[in-house]
């Protein structure tokens, strides 16, 4: 079995996370929290539903990243702060993924691990096995 670390070029690059990993073998992918920052790492103006919708598109990008989309999603994990009310920001962040329902956690925490964001959002991801035949080549982002 394989692990390798999912980093797009279009997203922000930190040496102490990547934004996904990827398990060759099993063929899981596990998206880390993704907040609600721009490419260069800044946390989006907005409040709270402007983070939400963000932390979704961090989310297509990473699957977009594989070859996958937001189908392929077995399991989101949503944290939001506190001060946040849920109802705000699930129907704006889900009309932003799309018709493809998953398992879902949500769960409100005193706070997240970086100051400012109000939301986070992670996600466990089934791709279909490699056909070991075809010449295939992950991207350049997917390191291991």
């Amino acid at each position: 079995m394989t692990l390798s670390h999912v980093n797009p070029s279009t997203m922000h690059q930190n040496p102490y996370f990547s934004q996904a990993t990827l398990v060759d073998g099993g063929r899981l992918l596990f998206i880390g929290e993704q907040n609600g920052v721009d490419a260069s790492g800044e946390i989006v103006a907005g409040g709270a539903v402007a983070q939400a919708v963000q932390a979704v598109e961090q989310v297509k990008a990473i699957l977009a990243e594989v070859g996958a989309d937001t189908s392929a999603v077995a399991k989101l994990t949503v944290y939001f702060s506190r001060d946040v009310e849920v109802n705000d920001i699930i129907g704006p962040a889900m009309q932003s993924w799309g018709a493809n329902p998953t398992a879902i956690t949500v769960l409100q925490i005193h706070a997240l691990g970086r100051a400012g964001a109000l939301v986070g959002i992670e996600a466990v991801v089934s791709l279909p096995p490699l056909d070991v035949a075809a010449d295939h080549t992950l991207p350049s982002s997917v390191v291991g």
